[in-house]
């Protein structure tokens, strides 16, 4: 099972209210995922907890977030690639109770040898009571939970492949865990004396907190009684955190492994201009994952740019709907064209990637009903070739439409007049030219081997 998800933990060793700071904390992770959230928060020795489906203010209204008190606390936000009856069965976090008391997870992530050891435990008696990765890393905690529940997190992992970024509670400790390869986000902050654990560092930002650093790939950070203790695996890897960090699913204002995401983009615009120049009177976005490498593009290109689409802002993000149908809709609410600004004009419209081409065909035929005399499309990141396997709602090569496809058909199905990618040289080069990225998606150069999935 494939999601997207925000992640967030608080240890307050004055044991003060902390339910407010996760709200808002999840609200600043709220473009991780849209479709459910969830908290649960250490209450007098055991995990209080709520989730549902929909966005954080409402699954939490003031009266539902007033009863949450407590010095530990984790939430979770998500978008799944599933329908709805699945969603309602696999909100986050998962609360659980076993022999060594209670434990409060959430994970974003995906486990590709997941249907393995689900097989290996169930055929060992355990009963699940969902799909999720995250029950069966509660259940090997719970089968390695001796004396100490650090190494039983330790062994557990151990005996899981894929990407994870997972936060956990028990009752007096807040743990991060990040997997060994980084491949999903996980950084550490501090407001006054408390720790803060968070998939981004956005929420840091909204909540008051300073970051101090992001968790190590295969790093485990434990906080207790006010201090956090840091243990290493042992073991080096190649750090390969996921390159669709930096296209679209982080916030431009938030840093991920020492790297500005709005930095990043922006070089990436500009390097595109001179890989893919267009002879067009203004660049646009497509709002708003596009604009910062947009506003980069017209900078190297000497383009102006300008306004050509006005989103909806209470709309969410197209591309992580869980059905086609959904998305095609999303497309035609989430945005409208500024006409006086296109009609006439050769548009060059810069976006971060196109994935399954819904979003980009209706983007293309909404500018040339409003009057764009041409429409040439420039794309920030090479073709998406490959399935994404570590959390990236593209398991299925089949809905990719350059996994078939030439760029020339691509530009003929989605109506443009032009279409140019970015080179994955230039992408790598627009985030520091360091080998440290995931690029499977777009060459299928996987971090670990993936012919058991």
């Amino acid at each position: 099972m494939v999601n997207l998800c925000g992640i967030i933990g608080i240890y307050d060793k004055e044991n003060k209210d902390i339910s407010k700071i996760l709200y808002y904390g999840m609200y600043a992770l709220q473009h991780r995922g849209q479709e459910s959230a969830g908290i649960a928060v250490n209450k007098n020795g055991f995990i209080d907890y709520f989730k549902d489906s929909g966005l954080v203010h409402e699954v939490f209204p003031k009266e539902t977030l007033s009863r949450f008190r407590g010095n530990i606390g984790i939430g979770h936000v998500e978008s799944k690639d599933n329908g709805e009856e699945e969603i309602s069965l696999s909100v986050q976090p998962l609360v659980v109770g076993y022999k060594k008391g209670a434990l409060a997870l959430a994970n974003d992530g995906n486990l590709i040898n997941s249907k393995q050891l689900r097989e290996k435990l169930e055929d060992d008696g355990v009963i699940f009571s969902t799909n999720t990765d995250i029950e069966v890393i509660a259940n090997l905690i719970a089968r390695f939970h001796k004396d100490d529940i650090e190494i039983a997190i330790r062994k557990s992992l151990k005996m899981v492949k894929g990407s994870y970024s997972l936060v956990l509670m028990t009752l007096d400790r807040l743990i991060g865990v990040r997997d060994p390869y980084g491949i999903k986000p996980l950084s550490i902050g501090k407001l006054g004396d408390n720790y803060i654990l968070s998939s981004e560092t956005c929420a840091f930002d909204t909540i008051g907190a300073t970051y101090i650093r992001d968790v190590e790939p295969g790093e485990m950070v434990v906080i207790s009684d006010g201090e956090l203790k840091s243990i290493k695996s042992g073991k080096e890897y190649n750090k390969k955190l996921c390159i669709f960090e930096l296209i679209y699913m982080a916030r431009p204002d938030s840093k991920i492994d020492g790297k500005t995401i709005y930095l990043a983009r922006r070089k990436a615009g500009q390097i595109l201009a001179k890989e893919c120049p267009a002879d067009g009177d203004i660049v646009i976005s497509a709002p708003d994952s596009g604009t910062v490498a947009a506003i980069g593009y017209a900078e190297a290109s000497g383009i102006p740019y300008d306004e050509g689409l006005i989103k909806n802002r209470y709309v969410g993000r197209t591309f992580i709907k869980p059905t086609q149908e959904l998305r095609e809709q999303g497309v035609r609410i989430k945005l409208n064209v500024l006409e006086e600004n296109v009609e006439g004009k050769k548009v060059v419209l810069v976006d971060d990637s196109i994935v399954r081409g819904t979003t980009m065909r209706s983007i293309v035929t909404m500018l040339k009903k409003a009057g764009a005399k041409e429409v040439h499309v420039r794309i920030s990141s090479p073709p998406v070739i490959y399935p994404c396997y570590f959390g990236l709602d593209t398991t299925k090569r089949k809905n990719l439409i350059a996994s078939d496809k030439s760029i020339e058909e691509i530009r003929k199905i989605i109506g443009a007049d032009s279409l140019n990618y970015l080179s994955l040289q230039g992408l790598i080069d627009g985030a520091g030219g360091e080998d440290v990225f995931c690029t499977g998606c777009f060459d299928e150069n996987y971090p670990m081997d993936i012919e058991d999935i």
